[in-house]
């Protein structure tokens, strides 16, 4: 079966299931894992911006989307010619089931469900000691957060992070004093890629607060990707919260 995938994540757990370059044969150009295999498949434009024409020329037996990464019109209309799977990931449990179902597609029912167990295993034994408010930055100018209705805001919730905009709904725009109620601001590397001068801005803010940029990936990539951040999460909770 030749698959397409049109989202980094589902691009990474498709190899991790055990595909082979023979079988994806074309993804967008932020997936960028695993770097020694995706180099080898053909980019067919980003995950808001494919290229139909590159898409069809391929002439993949199945293409993997995401409802919240890729664009809507795109994707309908490479159902006018392909099969097209369109994934919606908003917690644990949907990831679970996007693992499953994807081990089922492939015939690698046995490998997928080690990334689940191995996901679980991770989030129900990492966790802080005492809920911490968190605030949760994902884009500058304007500044961006995430509500409860996020993939992201799953992940925090899981380990014990407060997010105090829970009662706001997917990516609001907020204001520096949004963020008083916070008692740790995380800029995260990705989409927008804050750096160690973008912490320094937001100390001016508030120069006791912990302000600390924190591994997107790690938070969003849904998939097989938390499988592999334990010891990330580890030394994060660490860094947090020393008595752990």
């Amino acid at each position: 079966m030749k698959v397409v995938s049109l989202v980094p994540s589902i691009t990474e757990a498709l190899f991790d299931l055990g595909l082979t370059e023979n079988e994806v044969v074309g993804r967008t150009k932020f997936c960028i894992h695993p770097e020694d295999r995706v180099k080898n498949v053909a980019v067919i434009g980003g995950t808001k911006n494919i290229n139909i024409d590159k898409i069809k020329a391929l002439q993949p037996d199945l293409i993997l989307a995401n409802k919240e990464e890729n664009i809507k019109e795109q994707v309908e209309s490479l159902m006018q010619d392909f099969k097209v799977m369109v994934t919606n990931v908003e917690n644990i449990e949907d990831n679970y089931y996007l693992l499953k179902n994807l081990g089922l597609l492939f015939k690698k029912e046995e490998k997928a469900q080690l990334f689940n167990l191995k996901i679980y295993d991770i989030l129900n034994q990492i966790k802080i000691n005492s809920t911490i408010k968190v605030a949760y930055l994902i884009w500058k100018n304007p500044y961006m957060t995430i509500g409860s209705d996020t993939f992201i805001h799953k992940i925090l919730s899981e380990i014990g992070f407060e997010n105090i905009f829970q009662n706001r709904t997917r990516y609001p725009e907020i204001t520096t004093e949004d963020l008083a109620d916070a008692e740790i601001i995380m800029l995260s590397s990705e989409p927008f890629p804050f750096q160690e001068k973008h912490v320094e801005e937001l100390k001016e803010f508030y120069p006791d607060k912990k302000i600390m940029i924190v591994d997107g990936e790690a938070f969003s990539w849904y998939g097989t990707h938390i499988a592999k951040c334990e010891n990330y999460f580890k030394e994060l909770i660490t860094d947090i919260d020393p008595a752990l």
